[in-house]
């Protein structure tokens, strides 16, 4: 299961954010994941509550924001939503489509105390 990484990553990006700014404990956490960046979202929660215990952000709650999918049409140069990769366009039904968005994750901000 990759999300038991991708939590392990959060982990060390909020601790470093807390020795930096200051802060003892986080209350929320907020992420975008894209459409396409293969996460499984209750994976994802299970595995936040068990990498976060021992830490700042042990108890705090996980916010997913989900981001679409998005690709530059080579037909009518347009930067388009899509719902999978190899969708036509939605607007020309060009089939010359480059994905330029949804499959990242990131951290889009905390709450903390």
């Amino acid at each position: 299961m990759h999300e038991m990484s991708l939590c392990e990553g959060i982990r060390s990006v909020i601790e470093d954010a807390a020795v930096k700014n200051g802060f003892s404990s986080v209350k929320f956490v907020r992420v975008e994941i894209g459409k396409f960046a293969g996460v499984e979202k209750p994976a994802l929660a299970f595995a936040f509550d068990v990498v976060m215990r021992g830490s700042v952000a042990e108890g705090a709650m996980l916010e997913m924001i989900d981001l679409p999918g998005r690709a530059m049409c080579y037909d009518c140069m347009k930067e388009v939503e899509i719902e999978n990769r190899l969708d036509l366009c939605p607007t020309c039904g060009g089939g010359k489509l480059m994905p330029v968005g949804g499959d990242e994750m990131r951290i889009k901000d905390l709450e903390v105390h």
